[in-house]
């Protein structure tokens, strides 16, 4: 059978009962990409404004609402959608502040052709955007997942771990291109990291008994000076965290507080599970877990049904702090309720499959640390610090 070729023409006979102008935006670092439809239209229409140009944005909607009113004869708001992306929320905000209502969607939750070869352009994902924000206006279930936008002080709050994560990953580059360099040279078991680096540098002698090659000693030097940096920069981070726990300490209840009374969580696993997820609400064990990427998906047609694994979709930041955590929970909660049911059902599989049973438990212990501290459930069987 020949399949017809898919025609992206402008859209007509769009009809809407919300009585409003219906706008979305396609981001770039040159252009904004306006495409709107507005009430008494059977079209939409497409204009460009300079990047990062709020006032030419709104001076946009403005000429919008003016023509709606001359078709109309009524005054009509202004609902507009973006993408999340490398813009952030900002524009979110400014849209916010003036009054509009504004919403930022999950672009990977917006369903598009599964063709090999399907046509893509600014100009046909404007036209998907605003039609994805007509279904979602008139209720339409599962038709797009839109993103609850963090305020600026829980935004900021985040930059703390996410620095330091970046710092470590660094620390590591450094590290290892200085052992690389030396075993090229038959030199092994020299650590970076100790405090008597520069002295015990000195002091080393190649595989076959020669001083270090001038060059190569200076060049260990630098990689010294740049590690040495990250170092104080990695404790200056870990100094604000710890500030910023122990302010948190004084509130009533505090989540972040809460979370270092357990056994086996210190203040860095604290700080991630508190600014990346348990600050947020939600209404259900669901959410929080489809938040964390750690929710099942199912793949059941016909005869077939079969289970994929976790989504992997939501915060991976939090989702891989959870499985450490779930692993390091073995440890210092061996007669909790949890690592209970984990050595139970390990045991029921003969010993085999542990690294899924881990990501169930993660997803477990997600949900029992989100109940302990937003309704003061106690897990059951855990252990607390002591005072």
């Amino acid at each position: 059978m020949q399949l017809i070729a898919e025609r992206h023409e402008e859209p007509i006979a769009i009809r809407t009962d919300l009585g409003a102008i219906v706008i979305s935006l396609e981001l770039s670092r040159s252009l904004w990409l306006v495409t709107s439809i507005s009430p008494g239209s059977e079209r939409m229409s497409k204009h460009n404004v300079p990047a990062g140009d709020i006032g030419a944005l709104l001076t946009r909607f403005a000429e919008l609402r003016t023509k709606a009113l001359a078709r109309t004869g009524k005054t009509v708001p202004v609902i507009v959608i973006q993408e999340a992306g490398l813009d952030g929320f900002w524009i979110h905000r400014a849209l916010q502040n003036e009054g509009i209502e504004s919403h930022v969607v999950d672009p990977a939750s917006i369903a598009t052709s599964r063709r090999r070869r399907r046509a893509k352009t600014d100009r046909i994902d404007g036209e998907a955007l605003v039609r994805t924000l007509l279904a979602y206006k008139r209720g339409e279930p599962r038709v797009c997942a839109m993103v609850k936008a963090p305020t600026p002080e829980e935004e900021d709050r985040r930059r703390l771990c996410r620095e330091r994560k970046v710092l470590t990953n660094e620390r590591v580059l450094h590290v290892n291109r200085i052992k690389g360099l030396l075993f090229a040279q038959g030199v092994s078991g020299y650590e970076p990291r100790r405090r008597d680096r520069r002295q015990r540098l000195d002091l080393l002698r190649t595989g076959d008994g020669r001083p270090l090659p001038e060059h190569l000693k200076r060049q260990i030097g630098r990689e010294l000076d740049r590690l040495e940096l990250l170092l104080a920069q990695i404790k200056a981070v870990e100094g604000e965290r710890d500030e910023l726990l122990a302010a948190q300490d004084t509130a009533a209840p505090a989540p972040a507080a809460m979370l270092l009374g357990i056994k086996g969580i210190g203040s860095e696993f604290a700080a991630i599970l508190w600014s990346e997820g348990l600050f947020r609400h939600f209404d259900n064990r669901r959410q929080i877990a489809s938040y964390a990427g750690l929710a099942p998906t199912p793949w059941q047609s016909g005869s077939v049904d079969r289970e994929q694994g976790v989504s992997k979709a939501g915060n991976s930041r939090l989702r891989i702090t959870l499985i450490q955590l779930a692993w390091l929970w073995l440890r210092h909660q061996p007669q909790s309720a949890l690592t209970l049911w984990f050595k139970e059902r390990v045991l029921r599989n003969g010993g085999r499959l542990k690294k899924s049973t881990i990501v169930a438990l993660a997803r477990k212990l997600l949900i029992a640390l989100w109940k302990y501290v937003t309704l003061g459930v106690v897990i059951e069987g855990a252990v607390m610090k002591a005072a």
